[in-house]
């Protein structure tokens, strides 16, 4: 269980850099797709650099972020089969840290950066105004349901797959 959260604090650690990568150092729009409609409207393409090399420092921190998003999956699955998993404990391994970070998007990027730090808005200060009047960041329904269906869904797939690979 203790790589379990290890793992899942990593993923954590990868969602945020790839974010920051691509928000603070990239700022192109295609990396926005998940934003709402609205906010999507609004954005404004950045032709120039924040400072002359921001970019490359950018592509640089997201394929470092990929990778390791990359590592926590290989190693989750490599230590299963290392300690012989069986179908449920692949099941809360990927779900535990699915779950982990999901709960850590809602709340600190949905919730702390784009609602109360406004870190989003810093850099794209064009969607002010589409978040001054929310509560939350975005859409809470397609939160949960990734939260309670696509990930569990997901998780028991990948579970499903590994269960069947005996080494």
């Amino acid at each position: 269980m203790l790589m379990t959260i290890f793992l899942a604090l990593i993923f954590c650690v990868a969602i945020t850099l790839m974010m920051f990568s691509a928000v603070a150092f990239i700022q192109n729009k295609k990396f926005f797709s998940s934003a709402p409609k609205e906010a999507q409207e609004v954005l404004i393409d950045r032709k120039e650099e924040l400072f002359l090399g921001a970019r490359k420092i950018g592509w640089t921190l997201m394929i470092f972020s990929f990778l390791m998003i990359l590592s926590v999956g290989v190693i989750s699955i490599w230590d299963g089969f290392r300690s012989g998993f069986s179908f449920w404990q692949f099941f809360i391994r990927f779900v535990s840290i699915f779950t982990v970070y999901k709960l850590y998007d809602m709340i600190f990027f949905d919730y702390f950066l784009l609602m109360k730090f406004k870190f989003f808005q810093f850099y794209f200060p064009e969607v002010d105004s589409v978040y001054s009047n929310r509560k939350y960041g975005y859409n809470i329904k397609s939160q949960l349901l990734k939260l309670l269906v696509i990930f569990p869904a997901a998780s028991a797939l990948a579970a499903w797959i590994c269960s069947l690979i005996k080494f």
